[in-house]
């Protein structure tokens, strides 16, 4: 009896803390998290894979990493959150009146990729937190993924 008690002890601590989990991205997870969506949209076009990228229950939404895609002027043409999707965000401000988009399409422009940080919430939360975004251009897109509490 003493052991059926903890093992079914045993499996509830574990299944609690599997279930629990959530993958917390580090800057390394955000870029190959844009790689593999760009290879995506390379294999799907930009249809079926804007459409995957703003599916919340999709298969490029990981614990707390997501993709993100803006043409060149800052128009949003993919993200899980419906408010940004399908929405101009070019003239967007994070809390310190930074225009997050502005420094994305300039590194976008002047580089192909890289990094910005600003401050932001969280996916379906109103958490403010530091976000540090990956930023890659594909062809007359970015393609961005944030992690949160990291800054470049």
């Amino acid at each position: 009896m003493k052991t059926s008690v903890t093992i079914l002890f045993a499996a509830l601590i574990f299944g609690g803390i599997v279930s629990a989990q959530v993958k917390i991205g580090k800057p390394a997870d955000a870029e190959a998290y844009v790689k593999k969506a760009i290879e995506y949209i390379k294999a799907n076009g930009t249809d079926k894979a804007f459409a995957e990228f703003s599916n919340p229950k999709g298969k490029f939404i990981e614990g707390d990493l997501y993709i993100s895609v803006y043409d060149m002027k800052g128009f949003c043409v993919s993200h899980p959150d419906p408010k940004k999707n399908k929405v101009d965000l070019s003239e967007e401000k994070d809390p310190t009146g930074k225009l997050v988009l502005q420094e994305r399409l300039a590194l976008a422009k002047q580089n192909g990729k890289g990094w910005a940080n600003y401050k932001g919430k969280r996916l379906g939360s109103n958490e403010l937190v530091d976000k540090t975004v990956y930023v890659e251009r594909y062809d007359k897109y970015i393609v961005c993924c944030a992690v949160y509490g990291f800054m470049k």
